[in-house]
């Protein structure tokens, strides 16, 4: 049983850096959806938009909702989708 679990974790943490990046766009950078599109959705949904960074087919954005807290997002930058991971397209 030990070793399943040694061999399931070991598994795991190599498969890791294939999934850290699912969900952002392979899309030339010419088929993203604009930043300015995103920005109207956040606002639309109580968030203010501090800064967008574009990486590895992500949007990745930093926001402040309407309490004043600090958020660290991350959208598919061709469909806008939410990706899971906030740091998608750092790896």
């Amino acid at each position: 049983m030990y070793r399943t679990a040694i061999l399931t974790a070991a598994a795991l943490l190599t498969a890791a850096p294939a999934f850290a990046g699912a969900g952002c766009s392979s899309a030339p950078a010419a088929k993203f959806q604009p930043q300015a599109t995103l920005e109207s959705q956040l606002a639309g949904e109580g968030l203010t938009v501090r800064r967008i960074k574009t990486e590895k087919g992500c949007y990745e954005v930093y926001a402040v909702d309407k309490a004043g807290k600090k958020m660290n997002l991350a959208f598919n930058a061709e469909t806008l989708a939410k990706v899971g991971n906030p740091e998608a397209g750092e790896n």
